[in-house]
């Protein structure tokens, strides 16, 4: 993972959603959640950023970190 920070909102719980993003030293600004969903400790997100690029966040709770996966249109 390239230098990943994410900006997210946190109400109640930390990482309720993000908001935005560096990766590979650019800014993403989420600009749609399109998807969440729950995987065995993780919360996950299927976000929109600029220029339509769509990328799946996970923010892994046992090991407090996101990771991120840019995600191709076929």
């Amino acid at each position: 993972m390239n230098n990943l920070e994410v900006r997210c909102y946190s109400g109640h719980t930390y990482a309720e959603r993000p908001e935005s993003f560096r990766w590979q030293g650019l800014e993403y600004l989420v600009e749609e959640i399109e998807e969440t969903w729950q995987e065995p400790a993780k919360r996950c997100f299927r976000v929109r950023a600029g220029d339509n690029k769509r990328f799946k966040l996970c923010y892994n709770e046992a090991e407090g970190r996101w990771s991120l996966t840019e995600l191709v249109r076929s």
